[in-house]
């Protein structure tokens, strides 16, 4: 078998035609760098182009995200700051309330409103103190502002309040200017004021002037803040008037508050129910 020897003067023919086709490469290319040009311009405004919106939505998507995160941002600072607001209010409640308590001459055993009812015509609270606390029927509920009501049930740890806005609620009163006396009740239709019964037409009564508790009737003691004067209205056919006043605690919102352990006078008791007995 022969082998074919390769020589180096056979490589010229190839060697050439390589150094022709590279030539003729570099000619073709640069005789058409022009239209290369363009055509990378071409590319250039039609990649532009599509980014243009493709870059909007981006844009958009990330605006989307930002504004959710916002959003649920912007809902736990609320309920933070609800909170804080709600905080505060109750710190100064209970700092009005130590503030009543150190300067009150009455004494007083503080409570906690656990249920409401101000839906009808007789309304009721639950507080959580009873017998087991000194807490007996008959004793007056206030707060740091004035009156709440009085204590018609107990039981041992519990009791029920009749509040002011009931139909069954009286408490004797007076006019601290002019220390006319008369009767505080609710009429039952409106529960943003209370009346007061039995005060002549002549004693001038004005809007603004203070009610309190009279202390008559052995129920309650005297000097408890019930509200401000409204206006007055005349009775026709009678020689009383009639006086709109505004409570001072608002049954609404109160939260805590004070029973003030008040028992009435014994020897006064009996005296009125001796006399109740003379004309039976």
């Amino acid at each position: 078998m022969r082998f074919r020897v390769f020589k180096v003067e056979n490589a010229t023919d190839y060697i050439i035609t390589a150094l022709l086709l590279v030539c003729a490469l570099s000619i073709a290319i640069n005789r058409h760098q022009g239209g290369i040009n363009s055509l990378r311009q071409f590319s250039i405004t039609v990649v532009s182009l599509l980014e243009e919106p493709l870059s909007n939505i981006r844009v958009y998507r990330q605006a989307l995200n930002t504004n959710t995160y916002l959003q649920r941002q912007n809902i736990l600072l609320q309920d933070e700051l609800s909170r804080l607001r709600a905080i505060e209010q109750e710190n100064n409640e209970l700092r009005k309330l130590l503030d009543f308590q150190d300067q009150s001459e009455f004494n007083l055993k503080p409570i906690t409103f656990v249920s409401k009812e101000l839906t009808g015509q007789n309304n009721s609270f639950t507080i959580d103190a009873g017998y087991r606390d000194g807490i007996s029927s008959g004793m007056p509920v206030v707060t740091s502002d004035g009156l709440v009501g009085k204590v018609v049930l107990t039981s041992g740890y519990y009791s029920q309040v009749m509040p002011y806005f009931n139909n069954f609620f009286r408490v004797s009163a007076r006019v601290l200017e002019t220390r006319s006396t008369g009767i505080v009740s609710w009429t039952g239709e409106n529960m943003s004021e209370l009346v007061m019964d039995f005060v002549p037409k002549t004693v001038l009564v004005d809007s603004g002037f203070v009610i309190e508790t009279s202390g008559f009737g052995n129920q309650f003691p005297g000097g408890i803040p019930i509200g401000t004067v409204i206006r007055t209205e005349e009775e026709p056919g009678k020689d009383t008037q009639r006086i709109f006043l505004e409570p001072y605690a608002t049954l609404f919102d109160v939260a805590e508050g004070f029973v003030i352990t008040f028992q009435p006078d014994s020897a006064i008791q009996n005296l009125n129910e001796g006399y109740n007995e003379l004309f039976r």
